[in-house]
């Protein structure tokens, strides 16, 4: 089965449930993660940024997704994450992937607009979707680093115009979310009332929400205990997104707690294992790690078991 679009993944999904678009930087991610899908029985969409195709490089990362396609029979679709220009998406779309997203939401509105209407045109012209961005969310992933007064939530009004003008088949939005472990002032809350909003307006339009980690407590305290430093570390509470999940959020982005995950065992395996030195003996704890943890979301967070 060839890879595939996240298009018919939204249609079916919306007002119902969540995709999960999980990030990926090796093989032992992505085996747990399409091994849980493929358990679960789940839509599935992996998603790379600019700096895992720095880390693996592209045809590494494209080669081994393409071998979780033949192994699991699983359609998955391919994504950039935080693409942060057109010549990025370019290569993306050139290369194999399935979908795209421009991140242009540094930039004024206008530019904004211009930018990803030039990605959409390339990319439509290829058969592969595209996500735009319009707000900014808090926190680090990869380069993309926002501090908390520079965080702007997305504006209703301005996403219909943004969606119109632009043709992007879906939206990620600005409504509370936060990139990587990071510590909110009080409890995470996300807006709701404007999320409500913002679907009224564009109707039967998938949305996204990126930073939707939840940085499981026992991920946390696990690092912890083995000479990490996240005791402050906070996410998205999981009843949120079950709820967005049903408000038009169609794709909910996974990154941090995959790493947390993966850290964690490995962690805990050399605080029992000090002379190992077999990648094998830590990175197979590791990968199962992240299997049972993806099983989780999709089971129980995203609610997309058994949708294929």
């Amino acid at each position: 089965m060839p890879l595939v679009s996240s298009t018919e993944m939204f249609k079916k999904a919306y007002g119902k449930y969540a995709v999960g678009a999980f990030n990926v930087n090796n093989m032992e991610i992505i085996q747990g993660i399409v091994d849980a899908a493929k358990e679960e029985q789940a839509p599935l969409i992996l998603q790379v940024s600019a700096g895992a195709r720095k880390y693996a490089k592209h045809i590494y990362l494209i080669k081994l997704i393409e071998a979780a396609v033949e192994d699991t029979g699983l359609a998955i679709c391919l994504h950039l994450d935080h693409g942060e220009d057109f010549e990025i998406c370019k290569a993306c779309v050139d290369g194999g992937f399935t979908s795209v997203m421009i991140d242009g939401s540094k930039f004024p509105f206008e530019e904004n607009i211009a930018l990803t209407a030039k990605v959409v045109e390339y990319a439509h012209a290829h058969g592969v979707s595209v996500e735009g961005e319009l707000g900014r969310l808090a926190g680090v992933e990869d380069a993309v680093k926002v501090n908390a007064k520079d965080a702007t939530y997305t504006d209703p009004d301005q996403a219909v115009e943004f969606v119109k003008r632009t043709k992007v088949d879906s939206l990620a939005i600005a409504i509370g979310t936060s990139h990587g472990a990071y510590k909110f002032k009080g409890e995470p809350q996300l807006d709701f009332a404007r999320l409500e909003k913002i679907a009224k307006l564009l109707p039967d339009f998938p949305l996204v929400l990126h930073g939707a980690s939840t940085v499981l407590p026992e991920f946390v305290a696990k690092c912890n205990k083995y000479g990490g430093k996240l005791s402050d570390a906070q996410g998205v509470p999981e009843d949120m997104l079950r709820k967005a999940g049903t408000m038009g959020v169609c794709k909910i982005n996974i990154d941090t707690d995959l790493r947390l995950a993966m850290t964690a065992s490995i962690r805990e395996h050399f605080a029992n294992n000090p002379g190992d030195f077999d990648p094998r003996q830590y990175l197979k704890p590791a990968r199962e790690a992240v299997k049972n943890m993806v099983k989780h979301k999709l089971s129980q967070v995203l609610n997309c078991s058994n949708k294929i």
